[in-house]
């Protein structure tokens, strides 16, 4: 079994808000699924940012599983940004980053962006007060 792992950006058409895609994701195709941001309402269109990890074929069979239900797969690219010309180092954005990504340099006092450790969850957007952090996918 060759072991791997990817995170992708789902998003669902509204016919699949009731389905249970990420208990068959587990239960069909035995991997481990990490939901980094997800909005699903019902009867309305969606969108998850998820770590799938497992075996590389099985892999490969779910992500077909998710299109063949229509939902749109897209892998995950470093999808946050920050206007830093605009940034006044406030720190709102470090304490709902879960990885850290956004932190604070003890020597310059500027809050930094690390786009290595970020993983996408979109936690750092409705915190910054200037509104420069975005993202093209939420």
């Amino acid at each position: 079994m060759k072991e791997t792992s990817t995170r992708l950006v789902l998003h669902f058409p509204k016919e699949t808000w009731d389905k249970p895609v990420i208990y068959k994701l587990v239960k069909d195709y035995d991997l481990i699924v990490n939901i980094l941001r997800a909005e699903i309402l019902p009867r309305m269109e969606g969108s998850a940012v998820i770590e799938l990890r497992g075996d590389r074929k099985k892999l490969g069979d779910a992500i077909r599983f998710l299109r063949s239900l229509k939902i749109k797969v897209k892998p995950l690219e470093l999808d946050i940004f920050r206007e830093d010309e605009k940034c006044v180092h406030c720190g709102a954005c470090i304490a709902p980053c879960p990885t850290n990504a956004f932190y604070l340099d003890k020597k310059t006092f500027r809050v930094e962006f690390d786009k290595d450790k970020c993983v996408g969850c979109g936690h750092c957007i409705p915190a910054c007060p200037l509104r420069i952090i975005y993202s093209a996918e939420f």
